[in-house]
Parts: structure tokens; sequence; C-alpha cells
């Protein structure tokens, strides 16, 4: 499969790089993050603060969104680009993660995997050909294979499996996708837990499907820091320069640093969002809790170096204010300044990127207060 994704700078410290990913809907800079949507939307924002904070591409579910409204309905109303306004790329998970985090024991075999709704209890059977084709109809510019995974601590024998189904289900994917004759990029997805030979197995067999970029999924779930980051080399390094690398669901600012480091490309996570919601916000002296009763009196702004709507405009007891009476307004300020943080670090690392100074970038917001 072709890519359309070129590298435009290249770190002369690490594997960190800089380049620009093509689709039918526009572009997207790397590293680059994007945030969740799974319903088509991210919660508590509009498309136009989206837009504003310089997001350029979001992910939406097929999972979700194949259930409700369902992937005919989006299909007869223009495709999900025009039935949610978004006009920049789109990429959609196939949503193997929420069939094995949200419907009760999945069934998995060489055919696909049997599920039951986690909205009314219906059986679902879903096969590799099933989330190509929902997400075909869904019109996201890129496409996910659908894959397995045992929760984290898994015995070797269900792991060895999983990659077996992965590579199994991939070439399925490949081959339903091919049939369909799109402009879209269809990605796949390497298993293997933190099991090394086991992830190597998984790239080695994706890499002789052949896809227009490869993602390593099944990490970040309470694995030991140090064997994720040696997977996550290692598996990086065996994947094509010429394609990009999506390191799926890992969140943390400094996490990321490492893998960028490492040579990851994309990203996603419901971090900022979800903590946002929470109270837990993102700035450049650490992570500030703002139920705290500390902020009750605080005139100052969340971030005194941080330019969004939300530091610009109100106060730590302000926002502390609303969250503790539970105003919608809430999460809508607190969303607006943890994904402006976000983008703006991704911004600021492309810069330094391309500026050669990522290892000084790394360094410096490591060594920030928490």
């Amino acid at each position: 499969m072709k890519s359309s994704f070129s590298v435009l700078a290249r770190d002369p410290d690490s594997r960190a790089r800089a380049g620009i990913l093509r689709t039918p809907h526009g572009r997207v800079r790397t590293p680059a993050f994007g945030p969740v949507a799974s319903q088509g939307t991210v919660k508590a924002l509009t498309h136009k603060q989206l837009r504003e904070l310089g997001a350029e591409i979001i992910l939406v579910n097929a999972y979700h969104l194949s259930l409700r409204p369902g992937a005919d309905e989006i299909s007869r109303l223009g495709g999900v680009h025009r039935f949610i306004s978004w006009t920049r790329p789109i990429l959609s998970d196939s949503g193997g993660f929420q069939i094995y985090s949200l419907a009760p024991r999945p069934r998995v075999s060489d055919a696909g995997v049997t599920f039951a709704s986690h909205l009314d209890g219906g059986r679902i059977f879903l096969r590799p050909e099933d989330a190509v084709d929902i997400q075909v109809k869904l019109g996201s510019d890129i496409l996910m294979t659908l894959d397995t995974f045992p929760a984290y601590p898994a015995p070797a024998e269900k792991m060895k499996d999983a990659v077996r189904l992965t590579s199994l289900w991939a070439r399925r994917c490949r081959s339903r996708f091919e049939e369909h004759g799109t402009r879209q990029q269809l990605w796949s997805i390497a298993q293997g837990g933190v099991d090394r030979d086991l992830r190597r197995r998984s790239v080695e067999e994706l890499l002789e499907i052949g896809f227009s970029g490869y993602a390593l999924g099944g990490l970040g779930l309470g694995e030991p820091k140090t064997q994720l980051l040696e997977v996550v080399e290692e598996s990086l390094e065996r994947l094509p320069e010429e394609k990009p690398r999506y390191l799926m669901g890992l969140g943390y600012p400094a996490d990321i640093l490492e893998a960028v480091a490492r040579g990851a490309d994309f990203f996603d996570c419901v971090l900022p969002t979800r903590n946002a919601r929470n109270g837990s916000l993102f700035t450049r002296e650490g992570t500030v809790v703002i139920k705290n009763r500390r902020y009750a009196r605080d005139e100052r702004p969340l971030d005194d170096r941080c330019a969004c709507y939300t530091c610009r405009t109100f106060s730590r007891a302000y926002l502390r204010h609303l969250y503790e009476r539970n105003e919608i307004s809430s999460a809508v300020l607190n969303t607006i300044h943890n994904l402006h943080f976000y983008l703006d670090f991704f911004r600021e690392m492309r810069q330094s990127i391309e500026s050669h100074s990522f290892k000084e970038f790394k360094r410096n917001f490591i060594s920030r207060k928490d």
C-alpha cells in the first residue's frame, strides 16, 4: 500500500522526526495528537472551538457510531464528515478496544468476535471484513484494522493467540479494503503486549501484508514503564521509515516525549478531555487539581504562560467555583485549556525537531515541577 506520509525533519540526537500526513480532507503535521471524538464530538467542545485550538485531525469510533445512529444511516447522510460538519481529517478506530472493554464476555474465534451490545445486550457478530465495511461507509480518511488482545497481565498462550488472530484479521481487512477501491488509508495494529518476541512477530507479519500506516496497540495498560518503552523502541525500529507510526492510547506528555524520541508520529488519548471534566488540569508547572480548597481565593490564571481563552479570562478561584457547582461551563473551560495545552505541546515539539533542539525541549519539559 502507498503511503501519503513524508518526513520533513529529523532530530540529530534521537529518532524523533517531523513530517506531513496527507489525506483527502487535508494535511496533518506530525508528531500529531488526535483529540478523541468517539461519538462524532469531542466532549464539552464545539467543532469551531476545536478548529480554533488548532486540532488538525480527530478520532471517531466505529463501534459507537455503528450502534448509534448506524453506519448505513451516516452513509445516507453523506458520510461522517458531512454528518458531524467536520471538514478536516478523521481517523476511525475499528472499535476492538471498546468491544473488549465495554461488552461483557466477548467470544473470539478465527471468524470474528461475538459480543453483546453495551446498550441493550443484543448479540452482535463482527468479522474483520465488517469492520472495514463500516469504516468505508463512515468515509473516514484513515481506517484501522480489527485487532484483539487480552487484558494485562495475560497468559503467554492467550497473548500468542491474540497475535495470530490479529495478523489473520489484518490480512482479511486488507483484502476487503482493496475490494472497495477507495481513496482512504488502511492502517494495521501490532499486538503482543510486552513480550518482545511476540511483538516482533506481529510487526513482521503486518509488514509482510503491507499497510499505509502502522500502529502499536495494547500498551499503556499497567505494564512496567521500562518494559513498555523497550517494546515501543524495538517495534518502532522495525517499522518502515516512509510510513506513519501510531502509538495508540498513550497520553501523558512525558511518555509521549519518550515515544517521539524513539520515532513515534501519531497519538490519541482521552486523558486531556476526561481529566478536564474531572478537574485535573495540565500546566507548565505541573497538574492543578482545581477542586482543592487552596484555590478558593486564588486570583491567578490557571497558567500565566498559557494563551488559551480560559487562562486569558478567568481565575483559578472562578474555575474552582464552577467545578464545585457542577456547572456545564466548568467542563467547557477546563477542556479548552487541557486541549490547548496538548496541542500547543505538540506544536512546540514539532518546532524543536525542526530546529534540532528536541533534546533540550524534552529535558526542560521533563524537569518541570509536578
